[in-house]
């Protein structure tokens, strides 16, 4: 599959693309936490981290990106050796470092990440009597949800999960604000779709009651498909909303970049891979300013008791 423009691949030895990066945001508040998740393998849940990240980075946001995949390919398409991964998410949730202890920085300016290895794959049997297994992100994520004004605060944390719904899984969302799904545009989408809904259902009534779905953004979209083309079409009429206006397209340097260590941002910036994700960090922005100015204000709700004692 070849991209739209006829773009030469940056060798690795290449220095990267220099992003401009937008002023830095300030963030009284505690960060944004987004579980990005599907059972399903190969929908791009990862590319959708590390890019997703990187373009929040690059308009302005602190952003923290949580390896909770074994196979820890976040860190790898971050350009994050094994070798320098100290503390590992594992580490995290066996309670054996903060995590703090465990983020490092990377090349692009803004976004860190909590590794993963592969030890991360048994932490399901070894806590698995455990009383709190279901929360110990949630509460290695507490620190950070204690608002403050300094500059260094994360405004967003991204978590890639597993292509499974595990204890790992579960653990994000028992953890974040809302999930972001990234669909594949073909034929078995809607199926695998409803499977993670209910289970989101299930966490919300049993775990985490402010979970809510930020939206799903459909991925790998080829346009000259017409299966690619029908997918989209399903799915916004069965979801309506709640999927996001931008596609991102199959591209051939959104694959191309984690061989490098980089995300397709940085590897090459003016690809329609690239400028597509950046269009999804406007849009998730966006977003999140009307779900807050939608949300119920607290002082409305004082108010609203007053007057039920009143009467």
């Amino acid at each position: 599959m070849t991209d739209h423009a006829d773009v030469r691949a940056p060798s690795a030895e290449e220095s990267p693309q220099v992003i401009t990066l937008a002023s830095r945001i300030p963030n009284p508040a505690p960060p944004r936490v987004i579980a990005i998740a599907n059972q399903k393998g190969g929908v791009g849940k990862t590319t959708t981290a590390i890019n997703l990240g990187t373009a929040l980075a690059a308009i302005g946001e602190q952003v923290l990106i949580i390896d909770l995949d074994p196979q820890g390919n976040a860190s790898t398409g971050l350009g994050i050796d094994r070798r320098s991964r100290r503390h590992s998410t594992y580490d995290v949730l066996m309670g054996v470092a903060t995590l703090s202890d465990a983020v490092l920085a990377t090349a692009v300016p803004r976004l860190s990440i909590a590794p993963s290895t592969l030890d991360l794959s048994g932490l399901e049997l070894e806590v698995s009597q455990e009383r709190d297994r279901a929360f110990r992100l949630r509460t290695a994520l507490a620190p950070l949800r204690i608002a403050t004004p300094r500059m260094n605060d994360f405004s967003y944390v991204l978590i890639d999960c597993p292509p499974s719904l595990n204890l790992l899984t579960v653990n994000a969302l028992a953890a974040a604000d809302a999930i972001l799904v990234p669909l594949q545009c073909e034929f078995f989408a809607l199926e695998g779709l409803s499977q993670l809904l209910q289970t989101v259902a299930t966490v919300k009534s049993t775990l985490n009651p402010e979970l809510m779905i930020h939206g799903i953004v459909l991925t790998m979209h080829d346009a000259r498909n017409n299966l690619s083309n029908q997918v989209v079409a399903d799915v916004r009429v069965n979801s309506k909303q709640k999927v996001y206006d931008t596609i991102i397209p199959r591209n051939v340097r959104v694959s191309e970049a984690p061989s490098y260590g980089k995300p397709v941002l940085v590897y090459d910036l003016k690809c329609v891979g690239s400028e597509a994700y950046l269009r999804l960090a406007t849009e998730i922005i966006q977003r999140e300013k009307e779900l807050i100015a939608n949300a119920p204000r607290a002082d409305a709700t004082i108010e609203t008791d007053q007057q039920h004692g009143a009467a």
